[in-house]
């Protein structure tokens, strides 16, 4: 399954915040600032936002998810593993990366200031949904 795999990841770039380290920290997990599609907006106090969006399909995807599971440790892999059913929604399994450790060269599944990714595979019966996503998050192990 793992080679029909599709990767988004959304991230909220705020105007205090150095975008270009962003797109330095993504060079961890082999994306580069051409795989993102940027978009300024403003927020609620009217000030600048930048969102960032990277879709990832097939050998991309498959590299992406390969990197990313191998700078996560064996805890958090299994907590994922463990959190599957509660993370998944229409064959989309969600997580979130700390942007903050990103940036310092680290990967912490975090659920405050992150970088929102989702990971979709066809999954045609809910019952398999479980073991869909353990096949996939062993391809690093």
């Amino acid at each position: 399954m793992i080679d029909k795999i599709e990767v988004t990841i959304d991230v909220i770039v705020h105007a205090t915040e150095d975008i270009s380290k962003i797109f330095q920290a993504f060079e961890l997990l082999n994306l580069k600032k051409e795989d993102f599609t940027i978009h300024e907006t403003t927020g609620y106090f009217e000030n600048p936002i930048t969102m960032l969006n990277a879709k990832i399909v097939k050998k991309e995807a498959e590299n992406f998810m390969k990197k990313l599971l191998g700078l996560l440790s064996h805890q958090q892999i299994n907590e994922l593993i463990e959190e599957i059913e509660e993370r998944t929604v229409d064959s989309r399994f969600h997580m979130r990366l700390d942007k903050q450790e990103l940036i310092k060269g680290n990967v912490v599944i975090r659920e405050k200031d992150t970088i929102k990714i989702k990971i979709h595979t066809p999954i045609y019966n809910k019952k398999e949904t479980v073991k869909t996503f353990t096949e996939i998050f062993q391809i690093a192990t």
